[in-house]
């Protein structure tokens, strides 16, 4: 079946030049020495608050080394709708407000002063079929932008980003289809094994696949934690992704319990829960990615989650994504190696994420240089959580299309959304009871 299109609009390449006065102001503040920022507005998608760089007046263009960038990602319908608004409002406008001073609030109020603002007229006909550049460079901002000496730098492009589209037929826990979406046809593609494993599994591999002879280690000591405790913990859960043949293509299984921390009902982020992701190859299972959730506290309560990919014969994994879905709205699952953004809501998104000097957000080439970077490049994939209110979570898979080449890495890809899923309720406070199906049988307790 064919994958359904997609645009990817991106806003990168920014930069600010602001002329030092001969006699500056006491009370000013020059953005050289003070943080710049901006905020970029389309229609009704969330704002996106960008690092604005400071660069010497002589200066002729932004470095791009490490450089901050914003995408929004348009589905056929966003495509449809904004269309259709632009026949009634006239042109299509990316609005970007530009401001000098640290981002947030004091005592309510916007810590940042407002420098200008840019619009930017786009026109996305066409674009899921071609790229279109729609400015690339120099503004002037400030009061009186045409005699105004301050000068703000952005690019803004357009192109095709095509994705293969999946969903679940009903929670995963409850063993649902999985269906592939391509406008209004739904097609099945693979079936959901939900179950618990027992401690006797621990150290084996899956019965359905032909295990390695001589090999006495087991992946799932070499990658989890055999800690055990009484009492408050969530252990053995496991999901298997089946084609539509039977075969196992994927499987998510927790590696390390999700227990409470001492003196409380939560998954802390010192002790989180684990997954491994798997992948069948060479008559065994083999460890793809793995993913940790735990529960933040704060005044919205967050499931915060890291997840790594696992090179060949390594229990060292690369970090992809790092954030935080809200646990009461829920919200998306993204691993993006092309965008630093963070929200208006505070929470951090994927490409405003803390990472290690060996992931793509804090190398010097973004990663492109390293495994597993060399492929996989700008948006990989994007998976829909429910809140912990939500009466049925049937998540919605987008896999970008240059990174599936074959019916297993579609499979990882599910298998991981199922196991984000089920981490809103493994890292559920441990005050509240969870769904039958979840509930281990008596025969698996210790």
């Amino acid at each position: 079946m064919d994958p359904c299109p997609f645009v990817r609009l991106t806003v990168s390449n920014f930069a600010l030049k602001i002329p030092v006065a001969s006699k500056p102001a006491r009370s000013v503040v020059h953005p050289s020495s003070s943080p710049c920022f901006c905020k970029i507005k389309l229609k009704s998608f969330p704002v996106q608050t960008v690092v604005v760089p400071y660069i010497p007046q002589e200066s002729q263009s932004p470095e791009q080394a490490q450089a901050p960038t914003a995408s929004f990602h348009l589905s056929k319908s966003d495509l449809d709708k904004l269309a259709g608004k632009s026949l009634f409002t006239g042109k299509l406008y990316l609005k970007i407000s530009i401001y000098t001073g640290r981002r947030g609030t004091t005592c309510g109020v916007n810590s940042g002063r407002l420098l200008g603002k840019v619009a930017v007229p786009l026109d996305l006909a066409g674009t899921e079929a071609r790229a279109c550049v729609f400015h690339n460079g120099w503004i002037p901002v400030g009061k009186d932008a045409k005699s105004s000496s301050a000068k703000f730098h952005v690019s803004v492009k357009a192109e095709p980003d095509p994705r293969f589209v999946f969903q679940f037929d009903g929670e995963p826990e409850c063993s649902p289809q999985v269906f592939q979406i391509q406008g209004n046809i739904r097609q099945p593609v693979f079936t959901c094994k939900f179950s618990f494993r027992s401690n006797a599994d621990r150290n084996q591999r899956s019965r359905s696949l032909q295990s390695e002879q001589g090999s006495s280690r087991g992946w799932l000591t070499s990658f989890g934690s055999e800690r055990e405790r009484p009492g408050k913990e969530r252990k053995g859960w496991s999901i298997t992704v089946h084609d539509l043949s039977g075969s196992p293509v994927a499987l998510a299984s927790m590696v390390t319990p999700f227990v409470a921390s001492p003196g409380s009902d939560r998954v802390s982020r010192s002790n989180p829960g684990s997954w491994l992701i798997l992948r069948p190859g060479d008559g065994t299972w083999k460890p793809w990615g793995r993913l940790e959730a735990w529960r933040e506290r704060g005044a919205s309560e967050g499931l915060g989650y890291r997840f790594e990919l696992i090179p060949d014969n390594s229990s060292a994994g690369v970090v992809l994504a790092e954030s935080t879905l809200s646990t009461a709205k829920g919200g998306k699952f993204v691993i993006d190696l092309g965008t630093t953004t963070t929200a208006t809501n505070g929470r951090t998104t994927p490409g405003n994420s803390t990472s290690p000097a060996c992931s793509p957000r804090g190398s010097g080439d973004y990663g492109y240089g390293l495994w597993p970077f060399c492929m996989y490049r700008g948006f990989v994939m994007s998976a829909s959580v429910e809140g912990e209110g939500s009466k049925c979570s049937k998540p919605t898979v987008e896999v970008s299309v240059q990174h599936v080449t074959c019916t297993e890495d579609a499979a990882a890809f599910v298998a991981l959304s199922a196991a984000v899923d089920l981490s809103i309720d493994a890292c559920r406070l441990f005050s509240q009871k969870l769904r039958k199906e979840l509930c281990q049988p008596q025969d698996f307790l210790t």
